[in-house]
């Protein structure tokens, strides 16, 4: 991702500074209000967003509204939903920036408490899909991490953009548990494993039996049964769909030409 050597060392430096800051609240258990003044100073100090122009509050539809908007020329860029700093991140608090989100037609939202970033990707279907692209506590974090800084990075005010945070997505997505839960079920891999069981042993495991195995003894029940589960399985069919589309494109290029035909009494056919 394109994050210049500059904001990287911004971001760096700042997640240092506010580890000390964040702690600091923590032993104090301050509130929701006070967390949310140090978010928007995050915002502006590490992530470079001017917080008199380009942070604001803002009430949506029937009196729904989330902490923070995020906004540069004219256009939101993503929502943040905050609790206090001791408060639990569930993703039930994500809820109410996905209603405002749906009005707005904002496909990002964060779900902070100071300490936890929480980054959800939205796609507007029905129902609303919601994926977690990164979850970083800033708290223990190594502030140098490359995938944290790249994180943040796309979300800064330089490092911002729809590719950026697409690719961010992608990545996330593809290397996620539930993605590769899901990948383990596919058809695919079943005959895969069955395979190299009657290589390894002669004995023929029943692809039904297989597969009730992998989703009843070893993957565990949330990466199969859950929201996140549901979106991975959509992810995993979608590039199915593209890797079938790419192999069949490839060998319908790579198929020789059929000859022309030659008509009767042409210079060609004495």
């Amino acid at each position: 991702m394109g994050i210049s050597t500059k904001v990287s060392a911004r971001i760096s430096t700042q997640i240092k500074k506010y580890q000390k800051v964040l702690e600091a609240a923590k032993q104090r258990d301050i509130g929701e209000a006070d967390t949310v003044t140090i978010i928007t100073d995050f915002l502006c100090d590490a992530l470079g967003y001017d917080k008199y122009k380009e942070v604001s509050s803002e009430h949506a539809i029937r009196g729904t509204y989330v902490d923070r908007v995020v906004t540069v020329d004219n256009k939101k860029r993503f929502l943040i939903e905050a609790k206090a700093i001791g408060a639990e991140l569930k993703d039930s608090h994500v809820k109410q920036a996905i209603d405002y989100a749906a009005n707005e037609g904002v496909s990002w939202v964060v779900l902070s408490n100071g300490a936890m970033w929480r980054l959800y990707n939205l796609r507007f279907g029905k129902p609303i899909e919601k994926t977690l692209v990164f979850e970083i506590d800033v708290l223990s974090c190594d502030c140098k991490d490359e995938d944290i800084i790249s994180c943040f990075g796309s979300l800064s005010s330089e490092g911002y953009s729809k590719d950026s945070l697409n690719e961010l997505l992608n990545q996330k997505q593809t290397s996620s548990k539930y993605t590769v839960a899901a990948v383990l079920r596919t058809d695919r891999m079943v005959e895969a494993i069955r395979k190299e069981v009657r290589r390894l042993s002669g004995i023929r495991l029943d692809a039904d039996y297989l597969v009730s195995l992998l989703e009843n003894e070893i993957v565990k029940r949330e990466l199969i049964d859950s929201e996140e589960a549901s979106a991975a399985a959509a992810y995993v069919r979608k590039l199915q769909k593209a890797a079938e589309k790419e192999r069949v494109e490839v060998a319908a290029n790579a198929a020789p030409s059929a000859p022309t035909p030659v008509a009767a009494g042409s210079p060609s056919a004495v």
